[in-house]
């Protein structure tokens, strides 16, 4: 358990470890590209150590130091592991690797820990099924663990069903290159989180693979190809930088996070425009951007379809802030580490915020003077963005305790040590 102890004021600096989103995306790359790659400030966190390892299960050499890791492509050739690969609740390596597997020749087994066993991956099947491959739920759910047998991707048209995970599109598209045939691609439905799907087509450019896609991304034409090896820089990430933004905006402070550029690949980095939008100010500081808070906050209404990693941040904030925040088009935080949708709602309520949980929306009433939030112990369910948001919410509330604070460790291994600076 955490405590976390207020602070009336924040003045700091802060850099964070590498983005996860590109770091997973730039392993793939690098392990399909045919030579050796460097991939530098990468993240070294539990999701991206599954991913290495995974990788490596399948014939790729990851050789890891502090500051940067070497990949050694095969090319596209993908070796059978000798046991089922194990991503535990890795939502985006499960989705990726299951297109990756199907890339080889043989039996392969893709399993995670139970909250993984519940998340759905049958549209990224049909999608792949398209293609050729056999490929099954073993539970018969739309789940994992999943059973493959591959022989390659056929190539040519296939369609994804739905699009409320990007995780699904960018993992066809990264393996599209390597199939038989030219590839193509549409998409069914809504696309939710499209700047991970930008951030995906940007990653396989510098790679060396460009892809054509039409002015609403919903179809996409993949040349074949390989990914050309190289060495590639991973910017700060912008989702777990929003929690010392955050900071300065709950604090009425200042922290400035020096490692995530203006512009960035990451479509979190526009949660400082929301704070904007709320009081804050935001200034361009080097390659990175200030944040200072206002004498008080005030609520907004926005669409998160786009940015589904930093509502449980945004939702703190807005417990903070003067009148109504509604937070809308996020029902697929349902299908995250855990429902976080529902997780948000019920732990801002224990510690007396007013809290209003729709199907696809969070209604956050705002500061009351008259009834003050308080401390609460604050159940984490095992996901990182939930302890860590709430992280935030202690700097302004008194008595908030964070049970399972090591959870963490999937995205942001030293946030703890990382978030005692805004004490100095």
């Amino acid at each position: 358990m955490k405590e976390i102890i207020p602070l009336s004021t924040i003045d700091a600096s802060i850099e964070v470890p590498g983005s996860k989103s590109i770091t997973q995306r730039a392993l793939i790359a690098a392990a399909l590209a045919d030579g050796k790659s460097t991939l530098l400030g990468p993240l070294e966190s539990e999701d991206t150590r599954y991913t290495a390892a995974a990788l490596e299960q399948m014939g790729v050499t990851v050789e890891k130091d502090k500051e940067k890791w070497i990949v050694q492509g095969n090319g596209g050739r993908v070796a059978t592991p000798d046991k089922e690969i194990f991503l535990g609740n890795n939502g985006t390596a499960t989705r990726f690797l299951t297109s990756v597997a199907a890339l080889g020749t043989g039996t392969f087994q893709i399993n995670g820990d139970e909250r993984m066993t519940e998340r759905p991956i049958l549209p990224l099947m049909l999608a792949l099924q398209g293609w050729g491959v056999d490929i099954a739920s073993i539970n018969d759910n739309g789940c994992p663990p999943l059973h493959i047998k591959a022989n390659g991707l056929s190539g040519g048209k296939t369609v994804l069903p739905e699009g409320k995970s990007s995780q699904y599109l960018s993992s066809l598209l990264l393996v599209g290159p390597y199939a038989r045939q030219k590839a193509e691609l549409d998409v069914e439905g809504e696309i939710l989180s499209l700047p991970y799907v930008i951030m995906t087509l940007a990653v396989m450019e510098a790679f060396g693979i460009r892809v054509e896609a039409n002015e609403t991304l919903n179809s996409y034409k993949i040349p074949q190809g390989k990914y050309n090896a190289m060495e590639y820089a991973i910017e700060g990430d912008a989702s777990n930088a929003s929690y010392f933004y955050a900071a300065a905006a709950v604090t009425g402070g200042e922290v400035t996070v020096p490692n995530v550029p203006v512009p960035s690949l990451q479509g979190d980095a526009a949660f400082v425009a929301l704070l904007a939008r709320m009081g804050c100010q935001v200034n361009k500081t080097g390659d990175g951007l200030t944040v200072s808070g206002p004498e008080e906050l005030k609520g907004i209404t926005i669409d998160m379809g786009d940015m589904p990693d930093v509502v449980p941040t945004l939702a703190v904030v807005a417990s903070q802030a003067r009148g109504r925040t509604t937070i809308k088009n996020i029902a697929h935080l349902r299908i995250k580490e855990c429902d976080r949708l529902h997780v948000m709602a019920v732990e801002l309520a224990k510690m007396g915020a007013r809290v209003q949980e729709l199907d696809d929306t969070l209604i956050i009433e705002g500061k009351d003077p008259d009834k003050p939030m308080h401390g609460a112990e604050i159940e984490t369910y095992k996901d990182h963005r939930i302890a860590m948001s709430f992280a935030v919410a202690g700097l302004a509330v008194p008595g908030v305790k964070v049970l399972g604070e090591e959870c963490v460790a999937k995205s942001f291994p030293d946030f703890w040590e990382r978030f005692q600076l805004l004490y100095s």
